[in-house]
Protein backbone atom coordinates (compact mmCIF):
# COMPACT_ATOMS: atom_id res chain seq x y z
CA UNK A 1 0.00 0.00 0.00
CA UNK A 2 1.22 3.50 -0.76
CA UNK A 3 0.66 6.23 1.77
CA UNK A 4 0.50 9.72 0.35
CA UNK A 5 0.85 12.74 2.58
CA UNK A 6 -0.95 15.83 1.34
CA UNK A 7 0.05 19.10 2.96
CA UNK A 8 -1.62 22.43 2.54
CA UNK A 9 0.68 25.21 1.45
CA UNK A 10 1.29 27.72 4.21
CA UNK A 11 3.48 30.72 4.65
CA UNK A 12 6.68 30.15 6.63
CA UNK A 13 6.07 30.83 10.30
CA UNK A 14 2.29 30.45 9.94
CA UNK A 15 2.06 28.39 13.13
CA UNK A 16 1.40 30.45 16.22
CA UNK A 17 2.48 27.76 18.67
CA UNK A 18 4.04 24.32 18.60
CA UNK A 19 0.69 22.50 18.85
CA UNK A 20 -1.32 24.45 16.32
CA UNK A 21 -2.03 23.37 12.80
CA UNK A 22 -2.61 26.08 10.20
CA UNK A 23 -6.28 26.20 9.30
CA UNK A 24 -8.25 28.43 6.96
CA UNK A 25 -10.26 30.43 9.48
CA UNK A 26 -13.27 32.47 8.39
CA UNK A 27 -12.08 35.58 10.25
CA UNK A 28 -8.70 37.22 10.66
CA UNK A 29 -7.00 37.34 14.05
CA UNK A 30 -8.35 40.27 16.04
CA UNK A 31 -11.75 39.89 14.38
CA UNK A 32 -12.15 36.28 15.48
CA UNK A 33 -15.08 36.21 17.86
CA UNK A 34 -17.07 33.04 17.22
CA UNK A 35 -20.21 31.92 19.02
CA UNK A 36 -20.54 28.36 20.23
CA UNK A 37 -22.92 27.55 17.38
CA UNK A 38 -20.43 28.91 14.82
CA UNK A 39 -17.66 26.81 16.35
CA UNK A 40 -19.94 23.78 16.38
CA UNK A 41 -20.65 24.30 12.67
CA UNK A 42 -17.00 24.90 11.86
CA UNK A 43 -15.60 21.93 13.84
CA UNK A 44 -18.41 19.42 13.59
CA UNK A 45 -18.49 19.15 17.38
CA UNK A 46 -21.76 19.71 19.18
CA UNK A 47 -22.29 22.68 21.49
CA UNK A 48 -22.74 20.15 24.29
CA UNK A 49 -19.30 18.64 23.55
CA UNK A 50 -17.69 22.09 23.46
CA UNK A 51 -19.20 22.97 26.85
CA UNK A 52 -18.10 19.58 28.20
CA UNK A 53 -14.53 20.11 26.94
CA UNK A 54 -14.48 23.41 28.80
CA UNK A 55 -15.99 21.91 31.97
CA UNK A 56 -13.46 19.05 32.20
CA UNK A 57 -10.49 21.32 31.50
CA UNK A 58 -9.74 20.16 27.97
CA UNK A 59 -10.42 23.65 26.59
CA UNK A 60 -8.51 26.65 27.86
CA UNK A 61 -10.51 29.51 29.32
CA UNK A 62 -13.01 30.74 26.74
CA UNK A 63 -13.79 34.45 26.85
CA UNK A 64 -17.35 35.59 27.36
CA UNK A 65 -19.32 38.47 25.91
CA UNK A 66 -20.95 41.09 28.14
CA UNK A 67 -24.07 38.89 28.07
CA UNK A 68 -22.15 35.79 29.18
CA UNK A 69 -22.03 34.03 25.79
CA UNK A 70 -18.85 32.15 24.97
CA UNK A 71 -16.63 33.84 22.39
CA UNK A 72 -14.10 31.55 20.74
CA UNK A 73 -11.00 32.69 18.84
CA UNK A 74 -8.88 31.28 16.02
CA UNK A 75 -6.50 30.02 18.70
CA UNK A 76 -9.40 28.07 20.25
CA UNK A 77 -10.19 26.61 16.82
CA UNK A 78 -6.55 25.57 16.41
CA UNK A 79 -6.62 23.91 19.83
CA UNK A 80 -9.83 22.06 18.94
CA UNK A 81 -8.24 20.86 15.69
CA UNK A 82 -5.31 19.50 17.70
CA UNK A 83 -7.65 17.83 20.20
CA UNK A 84 -9.44 16.25 17.24
CA UNK A 85 -6.14 14.76 16.07
CA UNK A 86 -5.49 13.44 19.58
CA UNK A 87 -8.96 11.85 19.57
CA UNK A 88 -8.13 10.12 16.27
CA UNK A 89 -5.04 8.58 17.88
CA UNK A 90 -7.27 6.89 20.44
CA UNK A 91 -5.73 8.87 23.28
CA UNK A 92 -7.94 8.63 26.38
CA UNK A 93 -9.75 11.83 27.38
CA UNK A 94 -7.98 11.76 30.75
CA UNK A 95 -4.61 11.92 28.95
CA UNK A 96 -5.85 14.76 26.74
CA UNK A 97 -6.92 16.68 29.84
CA UNK A 98 -3.55 15.97 31.47
CA UNK A 99 -1.82 17.27 28.32
CA UNK A 100 -3.98 20.43 28.39
CA UNK A 101 -3.09 20.97 32.05
CA UNK A 102 0.60 20.65 31.21
CA UNK A 103 0.24 23.20 28.40
CA UNK A 104 -1.38 25.64 30.83
CA UNK A 105 1.33 24.94 33.43
CA UNK A 106 3.99 26.34 31.11
CA UNK A 107 7.25 25.60 29.39
CA UNK A 108 8.70 23.53 32.24
CA UNK A 109 6.35 20.70 31.20
CA UNK A 110 7.85 20.26 27.72
CA UNK A 111 9.56 16.98 28.66
CA UNK A 112 6.35 15.46 30.06
CA UNK A 113 4.32 16.63 27.06
CA UNK A 114 6.91 15.19 24.70
CA UNK A 115 6.87 11.86 26.54
CA UNK A 116 3.07 11.66 26.37
CA UNK A 117 3.05 12.45 22.64
CA UNK A 118 5.86 9.96 21.96
CA UNK A 119 3.94 7.21 23.76
CA UNK A 120 0.85 8.08 21.74
CA UNK A 121 2.92 8.05 18.55
CA UNK A 122 4.13 4.52 19.32
CA UNK A 123 0.51 3.42 19.84
CA UNK A 124 -0.44 4.96 16.48
CA UNK A 125 2.47 3.25 14.72
CA UNK A 126 1.39 -0.09 16.19
CA UNK A 127 -2.18 0.47 15.00
CA UNK A 128 -0.91 1.39 11.53
CA UNK A 129 1.12 -1.85 11.39
CA UNK A 130 -1.96 -3.84 12.45
CA UNK A 131 -4.04 -2.10 9.78
CA UNK A 132 -1.33 -2.77 7.15
CA UNK A 133 -1.46 -6.47 8.01
CA UNK A 134 -5.26 -6.39 7.80
CA UNK A 135 -5.08 -4.64 4.43
CA UNK A 136 -2.70 -7.31 3.12
CA UNK A 137 -5.18 -10.03 4.11
CA UNK A 138 -8.07 -8.16 2.47
CA UNK A 139 -6.06 -7.57 -0.72
CA UNK A 140 -5.21 -11.28 -0.85
CA UNK A 141 -8.86 -12.27 -0.46
CA UNK A 142 -9.95 -9.74 -3.10
CA UNK A 143 -7.35 -11.15 -5.51
CA UNK A 144 -8.59 -14.66 -4.83
CA UNK A 145 -12.17 -13.68 -5.62
CA UNK A 146 -11.10 -11.72 -8.70
CA UNK A 147 -9.27 -14.82 -9.97
CA UNK A 148 -12.30 -17.02 -9.22
CA UNK A 149 -14.54 -14.61 -11.11
CA UNK A 150 -12.31 -14.75 -14.18
CA UNK A 151 -12.28 -18.57 -14.04
CA UNK A 152 -16.10 -18.64 -13.93
CA UNK A 153 -16.26 -16.28 -16.94
CA UNK A 154 -13.95 -18.59 -18.93
CA UNK A 155 -15.94 -21.70 -18.12
CA UNK A 156 -19.32 -20.07 -18.57
CA UNK A 157 -20.45 -21.01 -15.08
Amino acid sequence: MTVVRVAAETEPGALTSSCEVPEPYPRADGQDQYTISEVADFTGLSAHTLRWYERIGLMPHVDRSHTGQRRFTNRDLAWLAFVGKLRLTGMPVADMVRYAEMVRAGDHTYAQRKALLEATRLDVLQRIAELQDTLTVLDSKISTYAGAGRAQERTGV
